[in-house]
């Protein structure tokens, strides 16, 4: 693994190793260790630890004995499967939401997200701290549409789907190489987002499942619109 300057911030570094396991730089079954880790990244091992629990989560990193990890084997056939799950059970959480009408708390939180999300574009580019700061509020947008359901059936099911790899909206690659093109994929995310907005705010519970359904897919197919490889383990 080649030596990569990152900050110390776990989100970061959860990013840094999430998209090295995206490009093949870290393979199926190669064993990763809190030391060698930290130190490639030049950062210390508890973000790297923090980091290590945050993949095993999300199911590309599995216990190796007591002491370390090793990187999940999984399909792109798998992904998409997964992927695929979330995109229709948020796409349910978000018709049902447009069906009752959202209540002013839940409107004030999306709305605080893609606010947030334009601060982030509004530069023209992206830099280091973006990273973290676009997980951390499209993390809060999707999570105030499925909690608002009055249900805590999707919700739970979306939790479960999200030990599968890529599955979670959080799980997001970012390339560091090739950031330009990642701020162009942002871009899209950060207007589905707007549109996610106005369809609720006008109770279109058909499209909006449909926009969260489209949205799903934009870390997995849409980097590729610019320039960026298409989906994941270096395809």
């Amino acid at each position: 693994m080649d030596p990569i300057e990152s900050a110390a911030d776990p989100t970061s570094v959860v990013t840094t190793l999430r998209q090295l396991i995206v490009s093949g730089r870290m393979t199926a079954g190669e064993r990763v260790a809190e030391i060698p880790v930290a130190e490639s990244l030049g950062v210390s091992r508890t973000p790297v630890r923090l980091a290590f629990r945050s993949l095993e989560q999300e199911g590309l990193l599995e216990k190796a004995g007591k002491r370390g990890y090793v990187v999940r084997r999984f399909s792109e056939a798998d992904v998409r499967s997964a992927i695929e799950v979330r995109g229709t059970l948020e796409g349910l959480a978000a018709r049902h939401l447009a069906e009752r009408g959202m209540s002013a708390e839940v409107r004030a939180a999306l709305a605080q997200a893609i606010e947030e999300g334009q601060a982030v574009l509004d530069k023209g580019h992206m830099v280091e701290d973006d990273i973290a700061r676009w997980s951390a509020l499209n993390q809060r947008f999707h999570l105030a549409i499925v909690s608002a359901h009055e249900s805590r059936v999707i919700g739970d099911a979306i939790a479960r789907n999200n030990h599968l790899p890529f599955a979670s909206a959080d799980s997001i690659a970012l390339d560091r190489e090739a950031l330009p093109g990642e701020y162009e994929k942002l871009r899209v995310a950060q207007m589905h987002h707007q549109l996610v907005l106005d369809a609720l705010d006008r109770r279109e519970s058909a499209r909006v499942e449909m926009l969260m359904r489209e949205h799903a897919w934009v870390g997995f197919r849409y980097g590729q619109l610019f320039g960026l490889p298409g989906g994941v383990l270096g395809d």
